[in-house]
């Protein structure tokens, strides 16, 4: 391929080109700076450039006429980037997704088909269009970490698997997906109270599914390494051979304070946050949570998997010396149209346990008393031990919140 000219036009062709592999020779006295590493002859355009070549995009600006005349003599291709409509030839606009490639043109307008092809980028990107392959092909993993529950909030990588999934093992706070019809569903999420697959059972789902030559997709709440066993599937993966990968996801742990209006860290306020998982309760042998030393540190401390463990925890920060009176919110559903939140303080908390709904974060610290939920109705009651949806109107500020710094 040969092009001719070194600016911004035809930097972007030569980058194209050398993306789809093709061999690429570059005639132009100067090029741009951040121009493609590729070999450059700085000198003017002579018609013998074009023999041997088997296209030819003229992108000077100043003597694609030249090129073009050139092209026609030499019985070769030639596209020219300064006027569409006198073009012999046209490079469309092209968009990738994985490996999936669409090409458009669109009647001799690029800016037309630069606009189609950036919505249909678009679509592919967040799952919109059917991704999913009608023949055999290898098999592979992908973790994909979908979120605090919101759809919304899952990623656009996280969706674009989806959308070409051929199996979804999916946990139980995973976020609830359209997917096309035809995708193996496999409920796995583990329950608090009732039976729960094993982990070395879901392992052996995704390397059986995967070994099948299917593409499968691990659908998980959170984040996949938060709390979670993202690692030990990704090794039975590796150990297996087969293809994997990690897509991060929001963690709860930060969605659902933010969602309630609370900030982890507040200037003036707090310098640090620690996510602590509360699955073992304080004094459990297998825990290795020191309680004392996070009563000492200070900060935000955001709480996981509490549930009933709270009265426990609340004890165990108090008797490590934090202050009774250290506000305590406890948001439920995170992200969720249910989703609502109970303010309290560390001496009262134990007593709301019996009022939080599964799943909650519990975010302890001077923090709570910075709440501000902009989409409240009215003036949001952040008293102690009230709980409040967090329903839609006008912004609602917590108590001395907005104070002067």
């Amino acid at each position: 391929m040969l092009v001719v000219g070194g600016g911004a036009v035809a930097a972007r062709r030569v980058r194209s080109l050398l993306a789809a592999g093709a061999a690429v020779d570059v005639v132009s006295p100067e090029v741009a700076e951040g121009f493609p590493e590729v070999p450059v002859q700085r000198r003017t355009f002579r018609d013998g450039d074009v023999d041997g070549a088997w296209l030819v995009l003229a992108c000077s600006g100043v003597v694609d006429d030249a090129v073009a005349a050139a092209c026609e003599r030499s019985r070769t291709w030639c596209v020219r980037a300064d006027d569409a409509t006198r073009s012999p030839a046209w490079v469309p606009a092209v968009a990738r997704a994985d490996d999936v490639l669409v090409s458009v043109t669109a009647g001799r307008d690029p800016r037309r088909a630069v606009a189609l092809r950036d919505a249909v980028a678009l679509t592919l990107d967040t799952g919109g269009l059917p991704l999913r392959r009608t023949r055999p092909g290898p098999g592979s993993v992908a973790l994909v970490g979908g979120g605090p529950g919101d759809p919304d909030l899952l990623t656009v990588r996280g969706r674009r698997l989806l959308a070409g999934a051929d199996v979804v093992v999916r946990d139980r706070l995973a976020p609830q997906v359209p997917l096309p019809d035809g995708v193996e569903v496999i409920e796995v999420g583990k329950s608090p109270s009732g039976p729960s697959w094993s982990q070395r059972d879901i392992e052996q789902v995704l390397v059986d599914r995967a070994a099948q030559g299917r593409r499968v997709v691990r659908l998980k709440g959170g984040d996949v390494h938060v709390f979670a066993r993202g690692i030990e599937e990704v090794a039975a993966c590796v150990r297996a051979g087969l293809p994997v990968e990690v897509v991060p996801g929001i963690s709860s742990a930060l969605a659902g304070p933010t969602s309630a209006g609370i900030p982890v860290t507040a200037r003036g306020v707090n310098q640090s946050f620690t996510v602590v998982s509360a699955h073992l309760p304080p004094g459990d042998p297998a825990s290795t949570v020191d309680w004392d030393a996070l009563a000492r540190v200070g900060g935000t401390l955001v709480l996981l998997m509490a549930g009933d463990r709270l009265p426990a925890v609340c004890a165990a920060l108090l008797a490590g010396g934090r202050d009774p009176a250290t506000p305590v919110a406890v948001v439920s559903d995170a992200t969720l149209p249910a989703q609502s939140t109970s303010v309290t303080t560390l001496a009262g908390a134990g007593a709301e346990v019996g009022q939080v709904r599964a799943p909650a974060v519990v975010v302890v610290g001077e923090v709570v008393g910075e709440r501000i939920v902009p989409d409240a109705v009215g003036p949001d009651a952040v008293a102690p031990a009230a709980v409040v949806p967090d329903a839609v109107g006008p912004a609602a500020v917590a108590p001395d919140a907005g104070r002067p710094r």
